[in-house]
């Protein structure tokens, strides 16, 4: 069976979008983008460079004193609208989804609807925000504090969802006045470039929202950039760490949603059936490439072989294929590279005493010419080795047996990590005792990541990030209060 490859003719041309104009080139180097399904090259992308960034900056900044006085209903509109396109045209966001990370046809119609639920939520909060007023002690004075966009914003987004990431940071941003200058990433350019056509298309004012396609270079442009105002990044903690010190030098503020290890504790009053089909969703989730797919699955004793047998009876039963085939589960992973190195830490985590159940090897056959890994289960997996502390980024889960509740929580937090958590239970009282103990920003009792809604925070503790994104929460990362003291002592004589 031949896979197909994508058509270059429904892919997005135009990697920079700065005001008003449409480019089909930047000014930086061309790179070859390249299918993960196939491992052929869909087009080649001249990417952004230092001088597209200030440019998109520059429109950024003429474009914020207007956009920022806009009337919340008029900003409010143009939310609805967009998420009204959305909706009517997610079905053009496919092509995009699909050829620039193998993700699977069966989930890109969910992304369009995503974005619009984003769109929508925080286009509510557009004409809503408003400030206080503050007591005052002593004299008699009035008081109150107001809330302010940052003014621009770069957003630096992953190449594993990057529809996702973005409609996650722009909805709060915007709502809250702020302009934008969005990177979309060099190995998954093409959704972003779609979502800015579409914000284009819908009747935002040119210049509100600018896109540059590039590598690290241009991310590193837009952290230095004098022009912007606040950063935010979605990535790996390596990267972060670079954006930090860059940030540094101009102490602008960062928002960081970073990598995650995260635990799916099974007590042995679970569904089993129930635990163990979303315990595997963390290896099918975005092809397994998900930072916060519950990847470190821990299992009461008592249950363990049972859960186990499970697994890898459903794990067998995951259909890997071509991504465009409606009856895929689970597509590639990114690139040959990100192969190998998945490979790699599947064979130290067995040479680490792990016990493969499932998968382990890449597919041959049809599969032979992209990046295919099926789901792939190490059991026995010591909690302190590098498969268990570590990202994998791909397909692959690792299963280690407990005893105890106290156990179980001491497992689950004993990572530097604290994205998300997964509880699987009956039990009420446990429930709420083992969700209070967790160290994580998002944490699901029965079930799998499914209520990462707009109007709920989402964020990680520890080496997984600062800052939220969604819900209230998310709207005031991107708002500075300003205080003001007016006295209202009567004049002196």
């Amino acid at each position: 069976m031949a896979f197909r490859d994508p058509a270059a003719d429904e892919l997005p041309r135009y990697p920079l979008i700065i005001g008003e104009t449409r480019e089909e080139k930047g000014s930086g180097a061309a790179m070859p983008h390249v299918y993960p399904g196939t491992g052929k090259v869909t087009r080649e992308i001249a990417m952004a460079n230092a001088d597209d960034v200030d440019r998109a900056v520059a429109a950024a900044r003429a474009a914020l004193p207007a956009w920022k006085a806009m009337p919340g209903d008029k900003r409010r509109n143009l939310f609805f609208k967009l998420a009204e396109m959305f909706e009517a045209r997610s079905a053009e966001f496919a092509p995009s989804l699909i050829a620039e990370n193998g993700s699977i046809s069966m989930a890109a119609p969910y992304m369009g609807y995503d974005a619009a639920q984003k769109f929508r939520y925080f286009g509510g909060w557009c004409d809503k925000i408003h400030g206080r007023t503050v007591p005052m002690w002593g004299a008699p004075a009035h008081d109150y504090v107001s809330y302010e966009p940052y003014g621009v914003l770069g957003i630096i987004v992953p190449w594993n969802g990057p529809l996702f990431a973005a409609t996650m940071v722009m909805a709060p941003a915007l709502a809250a006045g702020n302009c934008v200058v969005l990177k979309s990433p060099d190995l998954a350019p093409y959704s972003a470039m779609k979502l800015v056509e579409m914000i284009q298309e819908a009747g935002f004012p040119a210049g509100v929202v600018n896109l540059v396609t590039g590598a690290a270079d241009v991310g590193e442009a837009m952290v230095a950039h004098p022009g912007v105002d606040k950063i935010e990044f979605i990535g790996s903690g390596a990267t972060a760490k670079k954006v930090l010190t860059n940030a540094a030098q101009t102490l602008k503020p960062v928002g960081l949603e970073l990598g995650g290890k995260s635990a799916v504790i099974v007590f042995d009053d679970a569904d089993l059936m129930n635990a163990a089909k979303r315990g595997l969703s963390g290896a099918v989730s975005a092809n397994g490439q998900g930072c916060v797919n519950g990847t470190r699955l821990l299992v009461q004793r008592g249950v363990y072989d049972q859960y186990l047998q499970t697994l890898a009876a459903m794990a067998g039963h995951i259909n890997v294929g071509d991504p465009y085939d409606p009856q895929t589960t689970l597509g590639p992973v990114i690139s040959q590279t990100a192969l190998d190195r998945i490979l790699g830490m599947v064979g130290r985590g067995v040479s680490d005493g792990g016990r493969i159940i499932a998968g382990g090897e890449r597919l041959g056959g049809d599969h032979a010419n992209g990046f295919f890994l099926p789901v792939t289960v190490l059991a026995d997996v010591r909690n302190d080795c590098e498969i268990a502390q570590n990202e994998v980024f791909g397909p692959v889960l690792v299963v280690t047996p407990f005893d105890t509740e106290e156990e179980a929580i001491q497992l689950a937090n004993g990572t530097d990590y604290g994205l998300g958590a997964y509880v699987h239970t009956k039990d009420l009282r446990r429930a709420h005792y083992v969700t209070s103990q967790l160290q994580a920003g998002m944490i699901h009792v029965n079930g799998a990541g499914e209520a990462m809604q707009p109007n709920c925070p989402f964020g990680g503790y520890k080496r997984s990030g600062h800052g939220r994104l969604g819900g209230v929460e998310g709207l005031q990362e991107f708002l500075q209060p300003k205080n003001v003291w007016i006295n209202l002592s009567a004049p002196e004589a």
